[in-house]
């Protein structure tokens, strides 16, 4: 009975330790990113929806996205789209499933709230895999990899519905990005029809 209190014991300290290896992998991850001045990064998106590529700029919670396609401004609260095909900017709040859906870093809003997680070692990676602990979250999966010497993050795969989605990240640079590149300015977009969807 005793040895198996004990193995009992044993496993659950090594999943609580394993769980916290997975949030610390994270917590390093998130740092690397939040840094005051800002971060700039490529990345590639391939999912259900199409494949595309561009740069992002983030610092906090906002962020500036550039694509072939479209380009993204969120100041913390709003969000402006132009899509360059038809000289359009739509206006929204973004729902935390809808940030994660074009921002890759929007994790680190996520994993410390509403997520299990576990921690697996590929190579010269961590892969923490999170899992929705409520059925409220519409992102019910995330596989985020993240580079072990440099504690950045490299690849974040999502599941919304029954389509994942991946982005590959890379070149991510510490730089002072200024906070008016996060707010759509109409001076820019002239032409530009503004829809507001709020």
């Amino acid at each position: 009975m005793k040895k198996i209190c004990f193995l009992i014991a044993a496993t659950l300290i090594s999943a609580a330790t394993f769980a916290q290896t997975a949030k610390s992998v994270l917590d390093k991850a998130a740092a690397n990113i939040t840094v005051k001045s800002g971060v700039q990064a490529k990345f590639k998106m391939t999912g259900s929806m199409g494949n595309t590529s561009g740069t992002i700029a983030i610092k906090g919670r906002k962020f500036h996205a550039t694509t072939p396609q479209a380009i993204v401004w969120f100041d913390g609260k709003t969000q402006w789209t132009y899509m360059k095909n038809n000289d359009e900017v739509n206006v929204t709040t973004p729902t935390e499933s809808q940030l994660q859906a074009i921002n890759p870093y929007n994790f680190i809003n996520l994993y410390k709230n509403g997520y299990d997680a576990t921690l697996n070692s590929s190579g010269k990676d961590y892969v923490v895999h999170l899992t929705a602990s409520t059925k409220d979250k519409k992102i019910r999966e995330l596989f985020i990899t993240v580079n072990k010497s440099s504690n950045t993050p490299t690849q974040v795969k999502l599941l919304q519905g029954t389509k994942w989605t991946i982005f590959d990240i890379s070149d991510l640079k510490k730089q002072s990005v200024p906070d008016s590149q996060f707010r759509f300015n109409a001076k820019d977009f002239p032409q530009a029809e503004i829809i507001d969807l709020r």
